[in-house]
């Protein structure tokens, strides 16, 4: 069994830790959006209205202890600040409990007693995932609001986070190959791109590798939604509120202004496209110094074609095409512009990585050297190179 402990999320306005631990790698568990300011957007509907339109399941607490065999210690997945995840079963037509072993597999949430806060995100997580749907969203399956019983049920994860299969070492987690790493990356960028679009307007706030679950085939999800926010309505270009997330994956104009748009999480996809190439975490202490924050220490790397293959993953074993990597730094780039204005809309990163899919390698954990591909030049413009062979990287 895996147990998956994730990193705590803060209040970036003034540091101070939140109660509530990031989310998992089965949907383990909450972030942490703290009262808004004032200048924020009224929430748009009531709790009752949030509820009624969710088009999920209202669970009863009893359902999921049975189905859960009592929320017993040994089918935890995961844990944080939040709460605990507890792996259970039900049946796929009824969603009745089921005996262990039979029906389909469920991810149950359960939400620790600390009040209003805790409160306010569980309702947040049924608010967006119980009326958005999309191929690269996890399942929100239903939810149960029972006394003082507060619990999300979502479809079961089986690969976890993106976070536990870049950075944990162990037999579990063997090192991604280059086409599983874009794999993953087209899945969570369409995710964005989703989010992003008309039909949901809706900004993420909290992208990282801990909140990208993968399924049995390596197919990423965005999970977690507890800081997400509806984007600007009319002609108003941003929403203003409390800066809060994840250190080393917020926006520089978020952090100094409080200003939240799209872009915001186009910077926070490019730390983590970084953290894909690299196999690094966004920030490290243990790391040498000068290597502390990655963007800050990989972005000279990235601005040369010829030093690219210093910051890319050891564990990758020289197995990817260097035109194809140049590609890929490039794009991170692109999305890590200190100027929100130049950075790529979601859908253009899409396209982009799209462009970077091994169609006949497929998820395989083993790349072919190409001989040839295209890439960008430092404008992110498309021009045509001789493809190498990526020399094996050195260590840093």
């Amino acid at each position: 069994m895996l147990l998956l402990v994730q990193p705590t999320l803060y209040d970036l306005s003034n540091g101070a830790t939140s109660k509530f631990a990031s989310r998992n790698g089965v949907a383990l568990s909450s972030s942490s959006s703290h009262a808004s300011s004032a200048s924020m957007l009224p929430t748009p509907r009531s709790e009752d209205e949030i509820l009624e339109s969710a088009n999920v399941k209202a669970f009863t607490f009893n359902e999921l202890r049975t189905a859960t065999r009592n929320f017993r210690p040994d089918s935890v997945l995961g844990e944080g600040g939040f709460g605990s995840v507890f792996k259970g079963w039900i049946d796929e037509k009824t969603l009745a409990p089921t005996r262990p072993g039979t029906g389909m597999v469920i991810a149950v949430k359960r939400l620790n007693q600390e009040g209003y806060q805790g409160h306010k995100e569980w309702l947040a997580e049924v608010n967006y995932l119980g009326t958005l749907s999309d191929p690269y969203l996890v399942k929100l399956v239903g939810y149960c609001l029972e006394d003082e019983q507060r619990l999300l049920v979502y479809e079961f994860m089986p690969r976890g986070s993106l976070e536990n299969h870049l950075f944990r070492r162990s037999s579990h987690f063997q090192p991604l190959s280059w086409n599983l790493r874009m794999k993953i990356a087209l899945g969570a960028a369409k995710g964005l791109a989703f989010l992003h679009s008309d039909k949901a307007k809706v900004i993420y706030r909290d992208f990282k590798t801990s909140n990208i679950l993968l399924d049995a085939n390596f197919n990423a999800k965005l999970s977690d939604f507890g800081l997400a926010k509806d984007g600007p309505t009319g002609d108003k270009s941003h929403v203003s509120t409390r800066v809060m997330g994840t250190h080393g994956y917020a926006a520089p104009e978020y952090l100094a202004t409080g200003h939240l748009t799209t872009k915001s999480d186009v910077y926070s996809f490019g730390v983590v496209l970084l953290e894909m190439l690299s196999g690094r975490r966004a920030l490290d202490k243990n790391r040498p110094n000068g290597e502390h924050n990655l963007v800050e220490w990989a972005r000279p790397y990235l601005r040369s074609k010829r030093r690219i293959f210093r910051i890319l993953d050891p564990r990758l074993g020289g197995q990817y095409s260097l035109a194809r990597a140049q590609k890929a730094a490039a794009l991170a780039l692109q999305c890590l512009s200190v100027e929100s204005r130049q950075r790529p809309s979601m859908d253009e990163v899409v396209t982009a990585l799209e462009q970077l899919q091994d169609t006949k390698e497929g998820g395989h954990h083993h790349l072919q050297k190409r001989p040839s591909s295209r890439s960008l030049d430092s404008n992110g413009v498309k021009v045509a190179m001789k493809g190498k062979p990526a020399p094996s990287p050195k260590p840093v």
